[in-house]
């Protein structure tokens, strides 16, 4: 089996997770700065298989896609061009954010690392992956 790569993108940062080769674990890999990401995930794909792209689906409560949608779908394009062979999957991404925050207080860490915005998109990036393998049965 292939990793599968999870990512919660932003405009300025970009969270990713990925899987363990039997697509059982999902476990934060890094924050990279968006407009280096193509560059990060060709670097990566290049030593890792990779079988499957997760994209946050960020939707607001009524269920219409919010603002950020608009630079995705740009970003999702580049991404199905640069990787043709590697499908994509979207999964609604609401509440990550805030799910990511409380991750980070249960697990004891102090007020100036939840500061750390990249570690709570790579957060993100995760509960979305681990969202996904919950679902995908």
């Amino acid at each position: 089996m292939a990793r599968i790569l999870a990512l919660d993108y932003g405009t300025k940062r970009t969270g990713i997770a990925v899987t363990d080769e039997l697509q059982i674990i999902a476990s934060g890999l890094t924050t990279v700065e968006t407009k280096s990401l193509i560059s990060f995930l060709q670097t990566y794909v290049s030593q890792e298989n990779v079988e499957l792209f997760i994209i946050g689906e960020p939707k607001q409560m009524n269920n219409e896609a919010s603002e950020s949608e608009a630079s995705i779908s740009k970003f999702l394009k580049t991404l199905e061009r640069t990787f043709p062979h590697i499908p994509i999957h979207r999964v609604d991404e609401r509440f990550t954010s805030k799910m990511a925050f409380q991750t980070m207080i249960d697990s004891g860490l102090s007020k100036k690392q939840r500061r750390n915005k990249a570690l709570v998109d790579e957060i993100s990036a995760t509960i979305i992956l681990q969202s996904y393998l919950y679902n995908r049965s």
